[in-house]
């Protein structure tokens, strides 16, 4: 039985192009969602927070989120989720989400253990 596997990519970004080749090396052809032309909606972020274990505040990158005004210590996490909904950019990158998983691609490696 085939696992089915998406990953939410930035195709500029190379550790979201090194963790996509890993995925492909192991014969699996995963969904490729480019998140910064079609972002998660609020409903499908809660769910991806939910599998990885993590608040929102550990998804952020800082750099990004100041850039586009968003403060993550001064928000709490349905207001954070709303900002990253509007805001794909602020999102870590990249992560793997299976039906009953997810993972970030943070070292690549680390989403082998959801494959």
């Amino acid at each position: 039985m085939s696992v089915k596997v998406t990953i939410y990519h930035n195709p500029r970004c190379s550790k979201s192009r090194e963790t996509l080749k890993l995925i492909e090396d192991r014969g699996i052809a995963p969904l490729v969602i480019d998140y910064l032309k079609t972002p998660p909606d609020e409903a499908e972020l809660t769910r991806i927070l939910v599998l990885l274990g993590k608040r929102p505040a550990e998804i952020i990158r800082k750099k990004e989120a100041a850039e586009a005004g968003v403060d993550p210590a001064a928000l709490d996490d349905a207001a954070l989720i709303r900002a990253m909904a509007a805001h794909p950019a602020i999102i870590e990158r990249p992560i793997v989400v299976t039906a009953t998983r997810a993972a970030l691609g943070r070292p690549p490696e680390s989403v082998l253990d959801i494959l």
